[in-house]
């Protein structure tokens, strides 16, 4: 019996290290370097196709996050359903294809920087702040991550799964820059737009097959656009079992699991609740994708809006948070930790009127401070600011009887403070008034003995590392420190 049970031990054992094996070479590791290279974060991705469900977890170094679709019983399918994002691709005989493309070496579109990192490197990604407030899915984001595959990061957590979900990916693929210096990765901001362009990229382990050039540009309006220059062979040959290969728009929300045992042992799941994907057969040289935003709940402001508005529809208003939302966005961890979806049903705007009339609002005086219903929300800072004032606007009796004794053992203090100093001035009046009196000298030599003199040691200049300049390819203004 217990042999068989010493087997089968030994059999489950197998078969995990299997499992593990499998996983961490069907990944794509990263290495994503910050703006100013304080840390360097490794990172990796799996891919997969849009009817792949199946449930991705990693664990990521120093933390607990795991990346997974989203389950049956939540209402909403990951791939795209038309609600975020119009496109339309234009071929080679379009006009609108030329119009797309932005030229880099017109110098009228900007100041073009090549990335000395990313194109001296491989499986390599840098956040890069954008001049603007970009929208995504009816978020605004202010920076971004690039990475040498093809693809941009548009997550805010940087994990080691970058090409999972989250992504701005006109062509990612298994590019390495670094084998030629030829390709560069660079990119423009003018305030308008935010262009990126993978120049002459050539896949890792198929060098020979050609020169890739393509570019995402990223309007200040929302509006994104893939386009196509070079592609020398077609998509559907080129494997995925080293690097995933797509092309198309993700997003995902990260909600924080609350755990009984300690803080830092809360599970972290990013969830993808939405996908566009674009079929990689259809891309070709002297092609483009126009991506057009749609009108999300997040726009509404009011519960008017919110409810009634024609341009949106699956929205609910929580009036906690005054936010709109259907609940599945970036906001997803307060829409739980505040029950909104439980606040919103069967509730209306004048049901909200008459609540915030009744109890009053919380700048008037209101003693109840608002309190989320489970740890780890992320509020934002409208939503801190609201909580901290109302929390420091709480007085009650044993507060004040408190703060009067706080207020006179503050005064104690000082006093004997000041009786203290009082009595080393007089004491060093006497030393120097009566330096050879007796009792003058056993201070001193007391003083000499117990009391060692300070010394001051001349310190090195402490400086931080920074990211050295790349190699200089095409004589274009090398980026410094992103």
């Amino acid at each position: 019996m217990r042999l068989s049970l010493v087997m089968l031990f030994i059999l489950l054992s197998q078969m995990e290290l299997a499992e593990v094996w499998a996983g961490q070479h069907s990944d794509s590791w990263y290495g994503v370097q910050s703006r100013r290279r304080e840390e360097l974060t490794p990172g990796d991705g799996a891919g997969r196709s849009s009817t792949d469900h199946s449930r991705i977890s990693r664990a990521v170094l120093g933390g607990g996050v795991t990346i997974n679709t989203l389950p049956d019983n939540m209402t909403r399918v990951v791939e795209d359903s038309g609600r975020y994002y119009t496109w339309q691709r234009f071929g080679p005989e379009d006009r609108r294809t030329r119009d797309l493309w932005v030229d880099m070496s017109d110098v009228r579109h900007g100041q073009v920087r090549v990335h000395g990192i990313l194109s001296n490197s491989y499986k390599q990604a840098v956040r890069v702040a954008l001049s603007f407030d970009f929208p995504f899915y009816g978020h605004y984001m202010r920076q971004i991550t690039i990475a040498t595959g093809g693809f941009i990061f548009t997550g805010d957590v940087t994990h080691r799964m970058l090409t999972t979900t989250q992504y701005i990916a006109p062509l990612m693929a298994n590019f390495d820059p670094s084998h030629s210096k030829e390709s560069t990765v660079q990119y423009l901001d003018n305030g308008e737009v935010f262009v990126v362009q993978w120049e002459r990229v050539r896949l890792a382990g198929k060098e020979s097959e050609g020169a890739f050039t393509f570019q995402a540009a990223l309007s200040k309006t929302g509006t994104i656009t893939f386009s196509y220059r070079d592609i020398p062979l077609p998509l559907d040959v080129i494997g995925s079992a080293e690097h995933p290969v797509k092309a198309g728009l993700s997003d995902a929300f990260l909600v924080t699991s609350p755990s009984s045992e300690s803080e830092a042992a809360a599970q972290q799941t990013i969830y993808e609740y939405h996908r566009v994907e674009i079929d990689t057969t259809k891309i070709s040289s002297y092609s483009a994708v126009e991506f057009t935003p749609l009108p999300t709940c997040l726009l509404h402001s009011s519960c008017e809006l919110c409810l009634s508005s024609n341009q949106t529809s699956g929205c609910s208003w929580c009036n906690v948070l005054q936010r709109c939302s259907d609940g599945m966005d970036r906001h997803r961890q307060e829409w739980l930790d505040y029950a909104c979806s439980d606040e919103s049903k069967d509730a209306t705007c004048d049901d909200y009127l008459r609540e915030d009339s009744s109890t009053g609002s919380p700048e008037a005086g209101d003693t109840t401070s608002l309190t989320p219903l489970q740890k780890g929300c992320e509020n934002d800072d409208e939503t801190k600011r609201h909580i901290l004032k109302t929390g420091s606007d709480v007085k009650t009796d044993s507060s004040s009887a408190t703060k009067g004794w706080s207020d006179i053992g503050v005064v104690a203090g000082i006093a004997a403070a000041l009786v203290l100093l009082l009595g080393l001035i007089l004491v060093a009046l006497y030393i120097h008034c009566s330096p050879t009196a007796t009792s003058s000298l056993y201070l001193i030599q007391r003083r000499r003995s117990y009391w060692p003199s300070l010394k001051f040691h001349k310190q090195q200049p402490a400086y931080t590392e920074v990211e050295g300049e790349g190699h200089d390819k095409h004589s274009i203004v090398e980026a410094g420190p992103c």
